[in-house]
């Protein structure tokens, strides 16, 4: 930290007070979302919190002055915030803005128009980020983390305040996904059932008037929720909408949304092409997607292997590891291929001996019994219409459409 001296701190003190009165009279939100960024780490702001540790009565400058006392209480707050966070006391930085936070909250309520509805939305951000950094820190001292969850408490406030008619209700959706990021964090993701209903549910609510922002990620929350339920079609209508209206060139979150689309539609039976997989580093479903192509469930078990981290940490790993029924399917649809060129009068008799034979080509050695029982899983689950002779250890196929497209629907549906 480069020296201050006592003028130059009250200058910068002084000159961020004007600019946060100014913006508030004048309801100029943009440069009050630029005074409330912590996490932007912004030169003006470090500045400010140098200051700070300089002058120290910061609080009894606003006290003395008619312009700046109104706001004296909820910037104390901030003020003490910005000190901690720039010594690395995000405990104490979390505390101390939560109280602002508060404040500001009550602030917003008596504000008839919604003129700081962005600045409301860089509160809750920093609120949740704030958050995040403290249990960091508690959890590195032996300690237990709780301000994330303290942080739901104040979001699903702000969401009571925006969750009326009138302007502001528009907010609703940002806090709401807001709300959607904590509770993903802390693994408690049934929290989100209330905050849902009330979106879906609720006649002060239109949805097509949220900002196509808030919607894309309000639907990749609720797509992912649908994906941890196997609820696939309406995960596959969540997902997709979040991809067609997310910004192109925000390719992170393009990716972000694939990760969880990619399996949905694989589990419906539709394939994305390697070059969607190349473009947005999707290299872990490049050797799933080969193996629903090729029949190869060897190389099924290897790629969900190799990457069984991280679709574990993503929650996609039972959903992936489904796919072996369809990888049975394009099996069985290979060997009555090639039987049909080699003798068209019995191709649609499938010995289970010549099946068992595919599998151990693929290194998997199956008796008879148990490529019987998946044979009348695949026919249970309508992979594959026809009936299993079970003397002569034979399935018999339809001779019509015998390996049924899954057409947009999950197996066994």
């Amino acid at each position: 930290m480069a020296y201050v001296s006592m003028g130059e701190a009250h200058r910068r003190i002084t000159e961020y007070l004007n600019r946060f009165c100014d913006a508030v009279s004048n309801q100029d939100s943009s440069t009050l979302c630029r005074l409330l960024s912590f996490s932007s780490n912004s030169p003006s702001l470090l500045s400010l919190a140098d200051a700070l540790n300089v002058f120290q009565d910061a609080s009894g400058l606003m006290r003395h002055s008619d312009k700046f006392s109104e706001y004296g209480e909820i910037l104390s707050h901030l003020f003490r915030s910005l000190q901690t966070y720039r010594v690395g006391n995000l405990v104490e930085a979390y505390l101390a803005f939560d109280k602002f936070a508060n404040s500001f909250v009550q602030e917003f309520r008596n504000w008839e128009s919604a003129w700081a509805l962005e600045a409301l939305y860089v509160i809750c951000y920093e609120i949740r980020i704030l958050a995040e950094k403290a249990d960091e820190e508690l959890t590195s001292n032996g300690k237990s983390p709780e301000k994330l969850k303290a942080a739901g408490s104040l979001l699903m406030k702000v969401f009571g305040v925006l969750a009326g008619k009138g302007p502001k209700r528009v907010g609703a959706l940002y806090v709401t996904c807001q709300l959607f990021k904590t509770y993903f964090k802390l693994g408690t993701v049934n929290l989100c059932r209330s905050v849902i209903r009330s979106i879906e549910t609720a006649r002060i609510f239109d949805f097509e008037e949220f900002p196509t922002r808030d919607k894309v990620t309000f639907m990749y929350y609720t797509g992912r929720l649908e994906v941890f339920n196997e609820n696939f079609p309406a995960a596959d209508t969540k997902l997709s909408y979040a991809l067609q209206y997310c910004n192109p060139k925000k390719e992170r979150n393009i990716r972000m949304i694939l990760k969880y689309l990619i399996p949905v539609k694989l589990s419906i039976g539709i394939i994305p092409k390697d070059e969607l997989l190349q473009k947005y580093n999707l290299h872990e479903y490049i050797n799933i997607v080969q193996s629903l192509r090729k029949g190869d469930l060897r190389l099924l078990r290897h790629a969900l292997q190799e990457h069984e981290d991280r679709f574990l940490r993503s929650g996609v790993y039972l959903v992936l590891e489904k796919l072996e029924l369809q990888v049975y399917q394009r099996l069985m649809k290979k060997i009555y291929i090639i039987q049909k060129l080699s003798d068209p009068a019995r191709a649609h008799q499938l010995k289970l001996e010549v099946i068992a034979k595919a599998l151990r080509w693929l290194e998997l050695d199956m008796d008879l019994d148990e490529v019987e029982c998946i044979m009348t899983i695949l026919i249970y689950k309508n992979l594959v219409k026809g009936y299993l002779a079970h003397k002569s250890k034979v399935v018999v196929l339809s001779k019509q459409d015998p390996f049924p497209k899954l057409n947009g629907k999950p197996v066994g549906s």
